[in-house]
């Protein structure tokens, strides 16, 4: 009995050899994307641009989305959404999607324009506090910084 249990023990391998089947769980289902997006590009930010609402074409959406900076995307520059491609019409050869367009646009661009509605926001609420506070009065100051205190320590009850 003492040589069979030996060459069992010399037979077995070690346990992290041995090869296990591991069983991934699968993904969980979710609706699909209706729209379709790009591989990010540096430097480039995507947007799909609307050509026509409830069939009818809006072509000064489009304009006014291309003086801004917008460019149609080229399907041959954008493999991933090849399927996509349309064959006719004014952007022949872009990527549409039903009545929206992919467009695209430099970063630098958007930064521009954010900085720009910034100082229009800002010059906006600058002139509305002055025309508030041209009707204040020092005696009774339409804006008036409001402290408070806290203080800690016993009431003094009697």
């Amino acid at each position: 009995m003492g040589d069979t249990q030996v060459n069992q023990k010399q037979n077995r391998m070690d346990r992290e050899l041995d090869a296990r089947v591991q069983f991934e769980r699968p993904e969980a289902w979710r609706p699909p994307e209706v729209l379709p997006a790009p591989n990010p590009r540096p430097g480039w930010t995507h947007r799909y641009i609307r050509l026509a609402i409830l069939g009818k074409a809006d072509p000064s959406n489009i304009s006014s989305k291309l003086r801004e900076g917008y460019e149609p995307c080229r399907a041959q520059d954008y493999p991933e959404l090849m399927m996509h491609a349309t064959e006719e019409g004014r952007f022949k050869g872009g990527i549409q999607v039903g009545d929206l367009l992919l467009c695209r646009i430099p970063d630098e661009f958007l930064v521009q324009r954010a900085a720009y509605y910034d100082k229009q926001n800002k010059a906006q609420m600058e002139s509305v506090d002055n025309n508030f506070l041209r009707e204040s009065n020092p005696k009774m100051p339409l804006f008036a910084e409001r402290k408070s205190t806290v203080s800690f320590g016993s009431s003094s009850k009697s």
